[in-house]
């Protein structure tokens, strides 16, 4: 059984002894701490907290405990039910709510599930802010709110079709453009939410004919959910007999979106950002940010464009920094995770979905022919499984001094970069293990790379 407590939240296995996995009493003091923390800093705001989910097999489950515990504190929850992570975001500012919890353990398997928090901008929690949740959790420092005092739940079942909307309604999405086009899409949405919502998306656009593929939202994995090559062996398959012009897919809770070329090839999730940005760019010129571990492909397009870019340590609230920090009019992380700040500060499948197609029908080319335009780069990874003996700071020390006539970056883990490759090592925020990334001129040379890395880190 695993909890992981970080600045993604609180993520875990379900059931357990508390302590151990996300169980009941750990969803309802990690929940009541969250209320806690809100009670303190959120004051003169209106005691409202927006709720929604995943279609996860302990969604429902989970959802009862944090709706209770909220309105156990005295606040009133507005539950959206089952809807997306940027959905979710933006809710919490459409209801103008103090905050927001979203239950999703992203692209982690079936049996996880986590608690994932937003302050009133719909934004997640700073590491700061985090931390002061999980120190008021294990203090159990909370008081619940006595019976005069109870919040209420009310539903609204309305804001996927408003996200809809919202995404329609950008200056740069092309609904005629993408009519014109008359694309054939498949989806695959690992029965999760996007199952539901992708396609809803694809029709409101004018696509021609969607292909739904893994879109009944059970909550029944059809694959590992992460959107990465080798779980999308069903779409790659697909594609290759011709079904479509183009393949999205998302992960569970669609803050992620993984394209597949019409020769059943991956698009690649890096360049998922890429395209995207490069479109962005090409109308409303300015910065971009994108995490350490992505790829240099976006650095190279910005400034191709007469831009500027920068990089944040890897996690959405440090890129969304970065972007407000810089003016930046497209970010994000290099994992399908695009940012348009024009929408709102997160990442979001949809907009990726809506700008990616405007980009292809505009183009007037094929999937496979954007691609070759960009800067080719191929990023590898690997990890090193933790155990309890691992002093991780003192490996990633040794690194560091190890290539001290390279150029270092250290905000987050250990990233090294050489003349014509990188590589990027950190502790990960949702799983014990360290993340080992790197990037070449092909993925040969990125493999070699990352394993003669993982080699020297495990003589370590």
């Amino acid at each position: 059984m695993s909890l992981i407590k970080s600045i993604s939240g609180i993520r875990g296995t379900i059931g357990g002894r508390s302590g151990e996995g996300l169980g009941g009493v750990d969803i309802v003091k990690f929940t009541a701490a969250y209320a806690e923390f809100m009670n303190r800093h959120a004051r003169g705001l209106p005691r409202r907290i927006v709720v929604g989910r995943d279609a996860r097999l302990s969604g429902a489950m989970v959802d009862h405990l944090v709706t209770g515990t909220l309105m156990a504190m005295g606040f009133d929850v507005v539950n959206i039910g089952m809807a997306t992570t940027p959905t979710t975001e933006l809710a919490v500012t459409g209801e103008k709510a103090c905050g927001g919890i979203i239950i999703t353990a992203s692209h982690n398997p079936v049996q996880w599930n986590a608690l994932k928090l937003l302050n009133a901008s719909g934004e997640f929690l700073s590491d700061a802010e985090g931390k002061e949740v999980i120190a008021i959790a294990e203090a159990e420092d909370f008081s619940f709110a006595g019976v005069h005092d109870l919040g209420k739940e009310y539903h609204n079942d309305t804001w996927a079709e408003r996200h809809i909307e919202m995404v329609k309604a950008l200056p740069l999405v092309d609904c005629e453009a993408i009519r014109k086009a008359g694309f054939r899409v498949a989806v695959d949405a690992v029965n999760s939410v996007g199952g539901v919502v992708i396609p809803a998306l694809l029709r409101a656009l004018g696509v021609k004919e969607v292909v739904e593929l893994n879109c009944e939202a059970n909550g029944k994995f059809a694959h590992t959910p992460e959107p990465i090559p080798e779980n999308l062996t069903q779409i790659a398959s697909l594609m290759r007999e011709g079904c479509a012009d183009v393949g999205f897919v998302v992960d569970p809770d669609v803050d992620r979106l993984a394209i597949v070329m019409e020769n059943g090839e991956m698009f690649v999730e890096e360049y998922t950002l890429v395209a995207v940005a490069d479109y962005v760019l090409s109308r409303t010129p300015g910065s971009t940010v994108s995490n350490l571990s992505s790829s240099r492909a976006l650095r190279d397009v910005t400034r191709a464009r007469g831009c500027s870019y920068s990089a944040a340590a890897v996690g959405e609230v440090n890129v969304t920094t970065e972007m407000k920090r810089t003016g930046a009019v497209i970010g994000g992380e290099g994992n399908g995770g695009v940012i348009y700040p024009e929408l709102h500060y997160g990442r979001d499948a949809l907009v990726g979905v809506a700008l990616f197609l405007t980009l292809l029908a505009k183009s007037g080319k094929s999937v496979s022919e954007l691609k070759a335009g960009y800067p080719q780069y191929s990023i590898a990874k690997t990890k090193i499984e933790l155990t309890p003996e691992i002093d991780v700071d003192a490996v990633l020390e040794a690194m560091k001094k190890r290539f001290a006539d390279n150029d270092i970056t250290d905000i987050d883990g250990v990233k090294i970069d050489f003349e014509d490759c990188w590589v990027h090592l950190r502790k990960s925020n949702t799983e014990p293990i360290i993340r080992i990334y790197s990037e070449a001129s092909s993925m040969e040379k990125a493999v070699e790379l990352g394993d003669e890395i993982k080699k020297i880190m495990s003589s370590l």
